[in-house]
C-alpha cells in the first residue's frame, strides 16, 4: 500500500465537498484504504508499513476527475477551418465527409490524442460516444478501448449508432448509417466482449444511439430494451442540444425531444443525457421524477453558438448533474477542470438573466450567500456528480471504500499561486487549472511530472500532426 503524506485533500463527503489540510492518503492497486490526518501515519510510515511514502506538502489531492460525454476520435479535427464557425446541423454536415473515412489506425491515435490530454489534467474515468460506423468501421470500437487500456484511462465504452439518414428524413449521409438490426446484433457482440458490471471495472459498456434526428424511433426503443436486459449497462443519447433538434422532432415525430424519449421509454436511473440546453421547467421535472442523469457540456454549447443550459434549475429540482467535455471538434481541448470553471461562469449569468421573480426562490438554495453558483459545487459536478451520472458509486470521491484513481495538483503551480494560499479549492476551480503533476487510475501511476508514463506524448502529437496534415491538408479533403 501507498500513502500521499501530509497534503491538502479535496473530496465530497455527505454531499458536501471538503477541504482537508495536513491529511494522508493511503490506497492500494484497486481502492482508497484510508484518509485522515497526516499524525495518524507517522508510527506505521516509521515502521514500514507503505511501499511508497509520496510526500504531500506540496500538493493539492482530489479525486480523479469523471468525464461524461466525449467522442474521443474528433481531435483528427479540431479546429478544422471550415468548421469553425457553424452552428451544430451545419458543423455535422461538413464533419460526417470527413470522418466517414477513417481508419483503425486513425481512429486508435485520435483516441490515444483526446485520453492523453484527459489524463493529464486529472481526469481518470471518459465516457466515449462512438456513434460513427460508416461501412468497414467495425474497428472502431476495438481501437477506442485499446488506446483508452494503453494510457491506463477507465472507460465507459459507448456502442452508439446513426440509422436515420437524409434519403428517410434524417440529418447524415445514408453512407454514414446503419441498419437497426445490424446495430442491435453488435451492441450484444459489444456488451459480451467489453463489459464488465463489476465494481471497480476499468471498462464498461453503455448503449448510446446518437440522437433524434440520426436515429429511427425503433432504434432508441429497442436498444433501451436490450440495455435492461444487462447488469450495469446504461443507456447514452444527445438530446436537447438546439433549437434545430428541437423542431425536427416536433415537425417529424409532433413532440419535444424530451417528450419523445419518454414515450420510447428512453429515460430513467440508467439513462444520461448529453446536453439537455433547452428544456422546460416540465421537462426537468419529467427528468427528476424518473431520476435521468445529465452530462452538461458547457464549453462545447458556446462553441457551436447552441445556447446555456440551465444548469441551476436541473440541480434544484434534484436532477443528476455530470460534467462533459463533449468531442474535440466541438470544444478543442479536453479539460474538464477548464469545464467546471465554464460551468460556474455561465450558471452566474444564466442565474443572473432570470426574472427576479423567478430567480428568487433559489437564490440560497445551496449557493453563496449572493445565490452565486459557488467552486465547491462545480467540483462535485466534475467529480461526485459525474460519478452519478455513470452510476458509479466508488468513483469521485477519496474516502475509504473509493476506487484508487487520485489527481495530484502542485500547489507551487504558478497558475495556482497566491490563490491556492486563500483557497484551495475555489483556486482550482476559479483560477485556470493546471495540468496535474501526478495521476493515478486504479493505483498505478498514469501521469508523473505531468507527462505521460505510458508513452511519449511529444511523439503522439508529432505522429498526430502528421496525420491530420496528410488526410486533411486541403479542403477538398473532407
Amino acid at each position: 500500500m501507498k500513502i500521499i503524506h501530509n497534503a491538502t485533500v479535496i473530496t465530497p463527503r455527505d454531499g458536501q465537498v471538503v477541504s482537508l489540510a495536513a491529511h494522508s492518503l493511503a490506497f492500494d492497486a484497486e481502492r482508497i484504504g484510508a484518509l485522515g490526518p497526516a499524525e495518524q501515519f507517522e508510527r506505521q510510515i516509521e515502521a514500514g508499513r507503505f511501499s511508497e511514502v509520496i510526500p504531500g506538502d506540496r500538493y493539492v489531492v482530489t479525486p480523479g476527475l469523471v468525464n461524461t460525454h466525449h467522442h474521443l476520435y474528433q481531435s483528427l479535427t479540431r479546429c478544422l477551418p471550415q468548421a469553425q464557425n457553424q452552428r451544430l446541423f451545419d458543423w455535422l454536415s461538413t464533419l460526417y465527409a470527413c470522418w466517414r473515412g477513417l481508419d483503425r489506425a486513425a481512429l486508435g491515435l485520435a483516441a490515444q490524442v483526446s485520453v492523453a490530454e484527459l489524463l493529464v489534467h486529472g481526469c481518470t474515468t471518459t465516457s466515449d460516444h462512438h456513434y460513427l460506423f460508416a461501412p468497414n468501421m467495425s474497428y472502431a470500437l476495438e481501437a477506442v478501448a485499446e488506446a483508452a487500456e494503453t494510457l491506463g484511462i477507465r472507460l465507459h465504452l459507448c456502442r452508439g449508432a446513426m440509422t436515420l439518414g437524409r434519403a428517410r428524413g434524417g440529418l447524415p449521409p445514408d453512407d454514414c448509417v446503419e441498419d437497426d438490426a445490424a446495430v442491435l446484433r453488435d451492441c450484444q457482440r459489444a456488451i459480451e466482449k467489453y463489459h464488465d458490471p463489476s465494481e471497480y471495472a476499468m471498462r464498461r459498456v453503455d448503449l448510446a444511439p446518437c440522437s433524434p434526428f440520426n436515429c429511427t424511433r425503433e432504434l432508441l426503443r429497442d436498444v433501451a430494451e436490450l440495455a435492461r436486459t444487462q447488469p450495469g449497462v446504461l443507456l447514452h443519447t444527445h438530446l436537447a442540444e438546439t433549437r434545430e433538434e428541437e423542431r425536427f422532432c416536433q415537425e417529424r415525430y409532433g413532440r419535444r425531444p424530451v417528450a419523445l424519449l419518454a414515450e420510447l421509454g428512453f429515460l430513467g436511473p440508467d439513462v444520461y443525457l448529453a446536453h439537455c440546453v433547452h428544456v422546460s421547467d416540465e421537462e426537468i421535472a419529467l427528468l427528476a421524477t424518473t431520476r435521468t442523469a445529465v452530462s452538461h457540456n458547457p464549453s462545447s454549447n458556446l462553441r457551436l453558438g447552441s445556447g446555456i443550459a440551465p444548469l441551476s434549475r436541473l440541480l434544484a429540482a434534484g436532477v443528476r448533474v455530470g460534467l462533459g467535455v463533449d468531442g474535440s471538434s466541438s470544444n478543442d481541448g479536453g479539460n474538464p477542470l477548464a469545464e467546471a470553471r465554464q460551468a460556474l461562469l455561465l450558471a452566474r449569468v444564466r442565474d443572473a438573466l432570470r426574472p427576479p421573480a423567478a430567480a428568487q426562490p433559489q437564490a440560497r438554495d445551496g449557493r453563496g450567500d449572493d445565490g452565486l453558483f459557488p467552486a465547491a459545487e462545480a467540483f462535485r459536478l466534475a467529480t461526485a456528480g459525474g460519478a452519478a451520472c455513470l452510476n458509479r458509486p466508488v468513483l469521485g470521491h477519496l474516502n475509504p471504500g473509493a476506487a484508487a484513481d487520485i489527481a495530484m495538483f502542485r500547489r507551487d503551480d504558478i497558475a495556482l499561486a497566491g490563490a491556492v494560499a486563500h483557497d484551495p479549492l475555489a483556486a482550482l476551480v476559479l483560477c485556470h487549472a493546471p495540468r496535474a503533476d501526478r495521476v493515478y487510475v486504479a493505483g498505478r501511476e498514469v501521469v508523473r511530472d505531468g507527462r505521460l508514463t505510458a508513452v511519449d506524448e511529444h511523439k503522439l502529437a508529432e505522429r498526430m500532426n502528421r496525420l491530420v496534415a496528410e488526410r486533411f491538408g486541403s479542403p477538398a479533403a473532407c
